[in-house]
This record gives structure tokens, C-alpha cells and sequence, in this order.
């Protein structure tokens, strides 16, 4: 199994979202990682929804999503003897990972240049809604408070119909995805100068790399970004959602290439040889008119026919699908995106996500399953006061 982490220990302090995604995918790579709870309490996310057999066992769905792989001890770091306990496990480790708001872990003593008193040779990585620099670092955040911030809320929807949140937590499952890049990168160059370092990964930055083809090109034309619907970002007017009979289908035709194959599979070869669509000028002259002779021959056939026809064709498109829909598709199951797990007194095996990659042809999921609050404790045990 791909393990490139096994002889890595991790000291998670984070909860919620981002900074457990994170430290999930260096679970799943293989590292030692040390889920560091609040006594009585744990990860916020243990409280909620869970799958049946669960609900007594502060498993919510969301703790399940992102914390199998994991060891859980409980610390109170207000209390002395705990704070101790914990800094013998950071002189064992080789990450440090927190998602306080800046300037907590300092009043805990536990800021980085604290924590490399204790082991000049740890990546200490912090993860925060603004970063540890700027005007607004100290702000609290979650993904929809840094939705509305970073202008995406601006371009999701219609001219008519924005602002509109992002369905889906996208901004706190990017974060970590970053902070786990920047850890594993960071383990190569601690390798290579011998020394800690300090990452610094912010929920803001995440969203607006996200966006990155848009920031640049406003930085350096001026160009203003709109909300545009479901038309495509290349704005090729061979290319958007069309109505069918059954469903709604995403086409992209934006090259030379594909618009005539797209023109061919509509078996509308015509409009090849019609001088105000021979050309890309002329077609985004007379977008309106194109588009309304495809969205004609479209809606004579479900969604489900064109993917099929247009796919014999090359050219890209997809039917529109509900996440039911999507999670039964063969492709989406091919690919294991999720791997069932047994865990203690659930009902059912419980799908757990896997690393975002398949490497030599395998799917990479966790070894063990999510841990009880506190079940690891005695791997740590606290010194009396």
C-alpha cells in the first residue's frame, strides 16, 4: 500500500473542517496522527447527524467524514499537567498542526517559536480563515463567512439572481487539500536545511487561487468578472447548458475542432459552410442566433441520448445530475472515491473518502476506523499536577 508518511507523527489540534481534512490526507499517506480533543467534549463535528447504531457514540457524519486513520486523546491544555503531556508528544513529532484563531495558540504557549523550544526540527503549520498577517487575521471564519469575502457568491448564479453560496463547503476541503501540499512539502525541505518551519495556510488565499485564472486576469487587464449562469467561462457560444427533453446538458465546444464536431453529431453540417458561423468571430457576432438553432435541435432528445451521441463525437459534455445520480454512475464507482469501513456498533459498513488520487492503479483508504473520543489515551498518559 502507498505509505510515503509511515515513519511521520502528526499532533492535530485542529476541529470543524479544513484542518481535520488536512490531517486525514497525511493519515491516509500513511502518518502517526495524534487527533488532540477537548475532554467531554472533542471535535464539534462528533455532535449531529449520524448513521444509525452511531448516534450514541459522538460519531456524527461529519466526524466520520474526515477523522478515520486517527488516534484520539484527550487534553484539557488549561491545565498544566496536560500542556506537559502534550509537549512530550510534540518532541516526538515531525508536524505540528493548528486551526486556533491567531494569536491562541500563543496564549496557550503554544506559539511556534514554543513549540521549536521543544523540537527546532517540527513543521508547525497553522490554518486560519485570513492567515497570520494583514488587517483582518484575528477574524473568526467558516467557508460560507469566506464565500461572501472572497467574491466567488458574486459570480455563482445570474446577473439577475447573485449573490449565491457555493453549494457544498468547497473553500474549507480545498484549505486542507493546501495545507496537506504544503505539509508534505515542507517534510522534504526540513530534510534538506535541517531546520523547522513555520506554514501558514489561509482559507481566504485558498478560495482566491481557486479563482486564480480570474484573479490574474483582472490584476492585469482590469477585466471585471459576472455572474454568468450556466454559460461557459470560455464564453463560446458552442459551449453552455442546454434544455432537452429529459434534462439539462453542459457542452463545451470551444475549439475549432469541436465546434465542428459538435455540428456534425447535431447533424447540422451546415452551419460549417454558413459564413455568420464559419469563423469564431462571426459566431460570437451572431451568438444568439447559434445558439438558438442548437438549443432547438437539442430539445428534440434527453439529456442522457446527446452525452451518449456527443461522446462518439469528442466532444465534452455531461447530463446534469443530482449527487444520487452521480455516486451510482460506473465511472464515479470505478474510480472508489470511497471505500466501505466497519465500524464499531454501525449498522452498515460506512463509506470513508480516500486520498484524491490512485496510485499504481489503486484507491488509498484509511487502515483504521474513526476513533472514539479519547480512545488512545493511554497511549499518553497525563503527569499529576
Amino acid at each position: 500500500m502507498f505509505q510515503p508518511l509511515s515513519n511521520i507523527r502528526v499532533v492535530d489540534l485542529t476541529q470543524v473542517l479544513a484542518g481535520p481534512y488536512a490531517t486525514y490526507q497525511l493519515a491516509l499517506m500513511g502518518a502517526e496522527v495524534f487527533k488532540i480533543e477537548q475532554p467531554d467534549l472533542g471535535d464539534w463535528t462528533r455532535y449531529g447527524t449520524a448513521p444509525e447504531g452511531l448516534q450514541e457514540q459522538q460519531m456524527a457524519t461529519a466526524y466520520l467524514t474526515q477523522n478515520a486513520g486517527k488516534k484520539s486523546i484527550t487534553l484539557n491544555l488549561k491545565k498544566s499537567s496536560d500542556l506537559k503531556s502534550l509537549k512530550k508528544l510534540i518532541k516526538t513529532a515531525d508536524v505540528f498542526v493548528e486551526n486556533f484563531r491567531p494569536g491562541t495558540a500563543n496564549k496557550l504557549g503554544l506559539s511556534s517559536s514554543e513549540v521549536f523550544k521543544i523540537n527546532p526540527f517540527i513543521i508547525y503549520c497553522s490554518i486560519s480563515a485570513y492567515g497570520h498577517d494583514g488587517p483582518k487575521s484575528k477574524r473568526p471564519a467558516y467557508d460560507h463567512i469566506v464565500q461572501g469575502m472572497s467574491g466567488i457568491m458574486r459570480l455563482t448564479g445570474t446577473r439577475d439572481t447573485e449573490p449565491n453560496k457555493v453549494g457544498a463547503p468547497y473553500i474549507d476541503y480545498a484549505t486542507g487539500m493546501n495545507a496537506a501540499f504544503a505539509i508534505v512539502s515542507a517534510l522534504h525541505e526540513v530534510k534538506r536545511t535541517k531546520k523547522g518551519i513555520v506554514v501558514d495556510v489561509a482559507m481566504l488565499d485558498t478560495s482566491l487561487l481557486l479563482m486564480a485564472s480570474l484573479v490574474t486576469n483582472h490584476l492585469n487587464t482590469g477585466w471585471q468578472p459576472e455572474a454568468s449562469g450556466n454559460e461557459a467561462w470560455s464564453q463560446s457560444p458552442s459551449s453552455g447548458a442546454f434544455e432537452t427533453k429529459e434534462g439539462l446538458l453542459m457542452i463545451a465546444a470551444n475549439n475549432e475542432r469541436q465546434y465542428g464536431s459538435l455540428c456534425r453529431a447535431l447533424e447540422l453540417d451546415y452551419l460549417l459552410e454558413d459564413a455568420r458561423f464559419c469563423v469564431f468571430e462571426n459566431r460570437k457576432r451572431n451568438s444568439a442566433i447559434l445558439q438558438k438553432i442548437f438549443a432547438d435541435k437539442i430539445r428534440m432528445e434527453t439529456a442522457d441520448f446527446w452525452e451518449d451521441k456527443l461522446e462518439l463525437f469528442a466532444v465534452p459534455a455531461a447530463k446534469v445530475r443530482s449527487l444520487n445520480e452521480t455516486l451510482s454512475d460506473p465511472q464515479v464507482l470505478e474510480r472508489g472515491i470511497t471505500k466501505p469501513m466497519e465500524v464499531n456498533n454501525a449498522k452498515a459498513p460506512l463509506h470513508m473518502p480516500t486520498l484524491g488520487f490512485k496510485i499504481d492503479g489503486e484507491t488509498i483508504s484509511p487502515k483504521t476506523q474513526p476513533p472514539r473520543l479519547g480512545e488512545h489515551n493511554s497511549l499518553l498518559r497525563p503527569d499529576p499536577d
